[in-house]
């Protein structure tokens, strides 16, 4: 990735909508939409979604060929691999065959080159840009993250009801929440009526 700043605006189909920065482009993605119920959250109904998601810093991956049909259903299918085993490692479980199967699938295409800009001091992707590309450089981003030293602080949200995951490369590895705004502060209410109730 050419850029250390990662996160999103993720957006409740029933109201509301908070960033939630995942640590990692590639967990990021894996919350761009899903499977069963999580359909609903879904993002990329169409080739063009996938690429405007992926024109998006840090990535800034503006392909330079449409994105094709084939290409959408090989990035669902890797962003539900990424969600899968991210879930297991946050769980302490084995990584599912099929999910690391995925994301080796999607490794073994040719990633982003980056080059560098005619100023010496600017990095861009060399062209052609292709959809292929940049969900190689994502699964590949995630065999790193797998296998490097923040595997043990992939982790899900704190919440009883969240199920985002995060990778927490904080100094302390303190984090708790996929967000302070939203669950931390939901956390705090309940802990402070709690007391109050006690109180009373």
């Amino acid at each position: 990735m050419r850029a250390s700043a990662t996160g999103r605006v993720l957006t409740d189909p029933r109201g509301g909508s908070f960033r939630f920065d995942a640590g990692a482009v590639s967990l990021d993605f894996a919350h761009s939409g899903g499977e069963g119920p999580y359909a609903i959250f879904e993002t990329l109904h169409q080739p063009a979604d996938l690429a405007d998601w992926l024109a998006h810093p840090p990535l800034s991956a503006i392909v330079t060929s449409p994105v094709t049909a084939e290409e959408l259903t090989e990035a669902k299918a890797l962003r539900q691999a990424v969600w899968v085993v991210a879930h297991a490692r946050a769980d302490r479980l084995p990584l599912p065959p099929a999910s690391v199967a995925a994301i080796n699938r999607a490794a073994a295409a040719a990633p982003l080159v980056p080059e560098l800009g005619a100023d010496g001091t600017s990095v861009g992707w060399a062209t052609p840009v292709r959809a292929t590309q940049a969900l190689s450089t994502l699964a590949r981003e995630m065999i790193e993250l797998l296998t490097g030293p923040l595997a043990d602080r992939i982790r899900e949200c704190a919440s009883d009801n969240c199920p985002l995951v995060f990778v927490d490369s904080s100094r302390p590895n303190a984090r708790r929440w996929c967000a302070m705004e939203r669950c931390g502060n939901r956390h705090k209410l309940r802990a402070l009526r709690a007391r109050r109730a006690t109180d009373t």
